[in-house]
C-alpha cells in the first residue's frame, strides 16, 4: 500500500518574534507567535488597537523580519530565502489586501487590476483577460473603465480583492479590509471573500477588530500580550 503524500500547510509561523526600539527603551510586540493555516482554510485574528497585529501580518508576508522565529509559506522558509526569492514567492503565491485601498489613482480598475499580472511577465492580453474577468467576478463588470475618484468605497474594496486574487494566491493576507466601509458593504465585501475562498480555494488569514465578522472564518485568534490565544 502507498502511503499518502500530505502536502505542507500554506502557512505556518514557529515562535514569531518581534520588539523595536524607543530610544533605549525595548518595546516587546509579538513574544513567540505560533500559527498554522491549511490550503483552503480561513482563520481570523482579533486583537486590541496596538496589539501587534498588522506588524505580525507583515512578517508574515514577507514585509518585514522578524528579530526571531520562522515563517514557512508552501514548505519554504520566508526568511531562509534571499530577497529576490522571497519577492517571487510574494508575487506567486500571496495577494494583500488593506484597510485602505492603494489603486493607483491615475489608472482604471482594469488596469490596476492587470498590472501585477504584466509586472510579472504575461502578455497584455492575458492580463487583461484575467482582469475582466475578476472585476465581472466581484461586480465590477460595468465599471472596470473607471478609475478608483469614480468608484464607491465598497466598489475600490472590491477591485483592491481583484487585484488581490489576480496572480492566483495560495494565500490571502487582509488587514482589516473593511474598516473603512459601512456594516452593509463590509458584509458584501466579506461575504465575497468567503466565496472567493471556497471556489478557488485560496487560504485566508485575515486581521480584524470585528467579532461578528471574524465568526465567519473557520478559525479565530486572539493576539494578546504578544501571543495568540484561541479567541
Amino acid at each position: 500500500m502507498s502511503e499518502q503524500v500530505t502536502s505542507p500547510p500554506v502557512l505556518q509561523a514557529t515562535n514569531v518574534q518581534k520588539s523595536f526600539f524607543q530610544g533605549d527603551r525595548e518595546v516587546r510586540v509579538l513574544e513567540g507567535v505560533d500559527l498554522t493555516l491549511e490550503s483552503g482554510k480561513s482563520m481570523a485574528i482579533l486583537g486590541a488597537s496596538g496589539a501587534g497585529k498588522s506588524t505580525l501580518l507583515h512578517i508574515l508576508g514577507g514585509l518585514d523580519k522578524p528579530v526571531e522565529g520562522q515563517v514557512n509559506v508552501l514548505g519554504e522558509d520566508l526568511w531562509a530565502m534571499s530577497a529576490k526569492r522571497r519577492g517571487q514567492v510574494r508575487n506567486h503565491s500571496m495577494g494583500f489586501v488593506y484597510q485602505f485601498h492603494h489603486l493607483l489613482p491615475e489608472f482604471t480598475a482594469l488596469e490596476n487590476v492587470a498590472m501585477p499580472l504584466l509586472i510579472r511577465g504575461e502578455s497584455v492580453n492575458d492580463a487583461r483577460g484575467r482582469a475582466t474577468e475578476l472585476l465581472e467576478r466581484v461586480g465590477l463588470g460595468e465599471r472596470m473603465d473607471h478609475k478608483p475618484g469614480e468608484l464607491s468605497g465598497g466598489e475600490r474594496q472590491r477591485a483592491a480583492v481583484a487585484r488581490a486574487l489576480s496572480g492566483r494566491p495560495r494565500l490571502m493576507l487582509c488587514d482589516e479590509p473593511t474598516g473603512n466601509l459601512d456594516e452593509r458593504t463590509a458584509d458584501r465585501v466579506y461575504g465575497l471573500l468567503l466565496e472567493l475562498n471556497q471556489e478557488l480555494q485560496t487560504s485566508i488569514l485575515l486581521v480584524t477588530h470585528d467579532r461578528r465578522l471574524a465568526a465567519r472564518m473557520d478559525q479565530q485568534c486572539e493576539l494578546h500580550l504578544g501571543r495568540l490565544e484561541p479567541a
